[in-house]
Formats: C-alpha cells, structure tokens, sequence
C-alpha cells in the first residue's frame, strides 16, 4: 500500500489538513473555515468545538482520500495557530470559555501594570519574550478571574490549559494525552528557555496553577495515538509544532541565518539562530524554533499582527476590492505609491514596536488619491514590517542574513515579492510547495517513525518555484522606507 502522512493546520481562519506522500509531494488538501467573535474593542475569541469539528472534518476528508488511493496513513503530525489559549473541564472536554485568540488585546491593562513593576527585564531573561497581551500567560489568568468558578476548578486538579495544539491532541486522543511541545511552549511566556521547562516563579507571580499546564515534549516523538472512535483507526501522532516554527521547517531553515516570512493574517519572520539562544535588545523575541532529542534550537522572531487581514479589511469593511487578488491590478496601475501610506495598526503594533495602543492609520492622502493607492499601501505596509523586523534581528545577532524564503497567501501576488525585494534590497525565495506549514509538521512526522533519517532529507525536499531580485534606485528606496517609518509614528501617537 502507499504511506501517506497527514498534517494538521490549525489556523487563525481555517483548520487543513494536508496527504503528503513520502517524497514530499502534496496529493491532497481539505479546508474548513470559521469565524472569528469580537465581543468588545479590540478583543477577539473563536468557539473551541467549531476549532476541533472544522480540524476533524478536514481530517475525515483527507482519510477518505486516501483509502480512495488505496494508501494508509503513516503518522499524523500538528501545526497550529500559537498563543491561542483554551481552558477545559478534564472530565467533559467542555471548555470553559471560548477560545481566546493570539490577536486580542484585552489584557493590555494588566501587562501595563507588570511593566510599570519592572518585571520585563526579568521575563525576557527567563522566556525570551516582552510583557504583552500577544502571548499566552494573561489569557490564562484572565479566564481563571473571570469566569465563573475557574479558580476554584483549577486549584483542585479540574482544569486543563492548552493551546490549540494541546486542545487538538487531548481530543484526538481520547483525553489520554495532555502535552505539548517546546516551540508551543516558548509562546505561552510561561517557559523558562534555559531550564525548558514551565518558570514557576511566573507562575507564581501570575496565580496560575502549575498543574492545569501540559508536559512539555520535544517537536517530534510519541504524542499516542488517535482514538479509535474518530477515525476508525489508531494513527500515530508524532510530531508538534507551532505554525511559524512549522513553517520555518518547511522552509527548509535549518543553517543560521536563513530568515523566513509567512504572509498570513499577520506576518511573521523567523530566522535560524542556532543552538544558543540570543536575547533581543531590539524588541524581538527569542524562542524555541524546534527541540529535538531534548537539544533546542532557537530562533529570533518579529511578530507583525497585521498583513493579509489588511487586505481582507479591503474587501470586507471598504469593499473596493471583491478579492484579494485584485490588489495586485491596482498597484501595478500605478508608477509610486503618490505618497500614501497606511500602517494597519488594527490591535496594536507588533515588533519591533510592540505598542499594544496603536492605531491604524492612513497618511499622505491627496485629492488624487483613489482605490489603487489605498490597495498599494496596504501590500506595502507588510514589506515596510518585514523590513523592520530584519533589520532589528541584525542589530541582535550579527549573523549574515543569507535569504528571504516567503510563503502564505500574500505570496500569490507577484507585484509584492517584487516590491518586497526592493524595499529590503534582498533576494526573495518562493518554495514549490504552497501548503508549507502542514508540510514542515508533516515532514517532522515522518522523521519521528524514521521515514526520514534526518532534517537533511527535508532539506532535499525543499524545491523553488520562483525568486525576485532587488532592482530599485537606492535612493528611491531609502526615501520610501524614511516616509514609512514617519507613517509609524503617527500610529504610535494617535491614541
């Protein structure tokens, strides 16, 4: 029979999942979309079950698929959206509250007060991360304080806390495994780098209980196997990986210095530091890019919230354009951006800035402003961040940048590369393969029952569909990047 690996996307609008076959090919994708709830300003939440049905019926198609092509299933292997946050009764499954997405911003208030403390300093040495709603850590307090009974539920062994992978695998497994993994685990500002381990003077410090927290595994190893009950068969669950760590895998960034960007709902930029960890004095974020055989390696991250959802803001709340693809027409309709820029700080800014009060903003408007320069803007604005972002990893390590690998949605748009590798004066990489994400977590799944033998064989699986070279006047690009960054403080001061 043909061996197939299945991986799991669980994304910020849709849960895939993807039949790879041994050679890396993609034979297969199935997609569900949900919805977002936004109960207030600037807060943002998803049903947990519309998480785990849409992510089981993506599944159940791509079974079906291939029993069709009379193949089996090797090993399945998850990738999810990180920092997302779920808290569920271990006896019913049912969760708590809904789930609390890694955009809201509700708990600004509180990581205002840690900062004003002085605690920051001490959280970054510790987790690698900055103080802010973003992460994990004061989703969880927030729920345990806010809804009914949680604290009480919690302290007595009741609760359990996961991110979404954590939430998938306890289902997918019938309630009898409860973990995550390392890279997951970075995201939650709970996770102490040094000791890979949860930090419990945090935990301490936050009033949450240690034991409503998963076992923190390496990215690839036995996860157990799915119930019985929800495919008819027990599949080995063999790797976890967080989305952009997933994606960092597919890319095949595996040498230090090889920086990948996923054009999403947000964007965000990893490169490959090595084996040792590297503080950020530029507002990144060190963190876990994979762990295996319980040897870490890490990686710098800049986190930009809002990329494609820009777009999406377009075509769904202003309506000049029926869908995404229609950014490109319009910016290639014009020969500059006529002075327009906007800076989507629709939650806030991300890095390098990590200005949670920000608001977005549109400047340089003219009366000869139209359509095809708010259009243009927007595709700008996610460059103008990549750029933010490598240059402050610069500033961190030092270490030569060698390439910009890109993928997501955005990446469709060929007028964006083009610009993207002008205004970064870098050469910009493309991959064949579109479903990266659920291929990097697909391919780890296959190195943990040894269908591969090591991440040099993923590294052979990587192919490049396309790549763009810088061709802008460096004073025209200067002069761009000097305009952007007097758009951004204006964002940072209009609050």
């Amino acid at each position: 029979m043909k061996k197939f690996l299945v991986g799991i996307d669980q994304g910020t609008s849709s849960s895939r999942a993807i039949l790879q076959s041994e050679k890396g090919n993609i034979e297969y994708m199935a997609q569900r979309e949900f919805k977002c709830i936004y109960p207030q300003i600037q807060w943002v939440e998803q049903k947990p079950l519309d998480i785990l049905n849409t992510t089981l019926d993506s599944c159940k198609e791509v079974l079906q698929k291939a029993e069709e092509m009379k193949g089996e299933i090797s090993a399945i292997g998850i990738t999810n959206q990180r920092e997302t946050t779920i808290i569920w009764d271990k006896k019913t499954g049912k969760p708590l509250y809904n789930a609390i997405v890694w955009q809201d911003r509700r708990t600004s208030d509180f990581c205002n007060n840690l900062l004003d403390r002085g605690y920051e300093k001490d959280i970054v040495k510790r987790t690698g991360l900055i103080i802010d709603p973003y992460f994990s850590a004061t989703k969880i307090k927030w729920i345990l304080e806010n809804v009914e009974n949680a604290k009480e539920k919690s302290n007595s062994g009741e609760l359990a806390f996961g991110t979404i992978d954590t939430f998938l695998l306890w289902h997918l497994t019938g309630g009898k495994v409860h973990a995550t993994d390392a890279s997951n685990a970075s995201r939650t500002m709970l996770f102490n780098l040094a000791k890979q381990d949860w930090d419990r003077d945090i935990l301490k410090e936050l009033k949450i209980p240690e034991q409503i927290l998963p076992e923190v595994r390496d990215s690839i190893g036995d996860y157990g196997r799915t119930d019985k009950k929800i495919f008819g068969a027990e599949i080995p669950i063999t790797a976890i990986l967080g989305d952009q760590q997933a994606a960092a895998v597919g890319q095949a960034c595996f040498t230090p210095g090889v920086l990948k960007c996923t054009y999403g709902t947000g964007c965000f930029a990893i490169m490959n530091i090595g084996e040792d960890p590297v503080y950020s004095n530029n507002r990144l974020l060190t963190t876990v890019a994979y762990r295996i055989k319980n040897k870490p390696t890490y990686a710098l991250e800049g986190s930009v919230f809002v990329a494609g959802a820009a777009v999406q803001w377009l075509r769904d709340n202003l309506k000049i354009i029926s869908q995404a693809s229609d950014t490109e027409g319009l910016a290639r309709k014009l020969k500059d951006n006529g002075g327009v820029y906007i800076v989507p700080a629709f939650t806030g800014l991300g890095a390098p800035h990590w200005d949670s009060k920000a608001k977005g903003v549109i400047v340089g408007l003219t009366r000869d402003s139209g359509v095809e320069h708010l259009a243009r803007a927007v595709l700008e604005a996610a460059c103008y961040q990549t750029c933010d972002l490598y240059d402050a990893m610069n500033k961190d390590c030092g270490i030569p940048l060698l390439e910009l690998r890109v993928d997501g949605g955005m990446t469709d748009n060929k007028w964006m590369l083009q610009f993207l590798a002008d205004v970064s004066n870098l050469r910009v990489t493309k991959p064949k393969i579109t479903q990266i994400t659920a291929f990097g977590v697909a391919a780890f799944a296959g190195l943990g029952i040894g269908l591969y033998k090591d991440i040099n064989d993923i590294r052979n699986l990587w192919q490049i569909e396309s790549q763009y070279k810088p061709t802008m006047d460096e004073k025209i690009r200067l002069g761009y990047i000097d305009q952007w960054r007097k758009a951004v403080k204006v964002a940072k001061g209009f609050k």
